[in-house]
C-alpha cells in the first residue's frame, strides 16, 4: 500500500482522470469493472505459477533465496513492472504493449523488439 502510494505520487497519477473503460465504452472491450474484481483477475494472472514454481525452486536452492526473491522481487520488480505496464496502457487509450512500442519507437524497432520481449 505504501509503495504503491509512493509510485502513484512519483508518476503523477490522477485518480479522478477517466480510464479508457469510461472514455471508450463500447460494452464489449471497454467496460468499467468493479476494482475488487479487477484486482482478483490481475492477481490470479500474475500469481498463477507461484504454487508450482516456488516449491521446485525451494527444493533446488533452499527456502531463504526463494523467500527473498518472492518478497524483494515481487515488490520491487514485479509490482513496478505490472503497475507501469497498466499505467502505460491506460495513458495510451487502452492499447497493448506492442501498440505502445510502435507509437513510441516506430514500426521497424517494434519488429525487432517484439520477438526479443517474447510478445506475439
Amino acid at each position: 500500500m505504501t509503495y504503491g502510494a509512493y509510485l502513484t505520487k512519483q508518476w503523477g497519477i490522477d485518480p479522478k482522470r477517466p480510464t479508457p473503460s469510461h472514455t471508450n465504452f463500447d460494452n464489449v472491450d471497454y467496460v468499467p469493472t468493479n476494482s475488487k474484481v479487477l484486482l482478483g483477475h490481475h492477481f490470479a494472472s500474475i500469481a498463477g505459477a507461484g504454487p508450482i514454481a516456488g516449491p521446485i525452486q525451494a527444493a533446488m536452492f533452499g527456502w531463504l533465496p526463494v523467500f527473498l526473491w518472492i518478497v524483494i522481487g515481487s515488490i520491487f520488480f514485479g509490482a513496478v513492472h505490472d503497475f507501469g505496464s497498466l499505467l502505460a496502457s491506460i495513458r495510451h487509450g487502452g492499447k497493448s504493449i506492442g501498440e505502445i512500442i510502435e507509437v513510441n519507437v516506430g514500426k521497424r524497432v517494434k519488429s525487432y523488439l517484439i520477438p526479443l520481449l517474447g510478445l506475439h
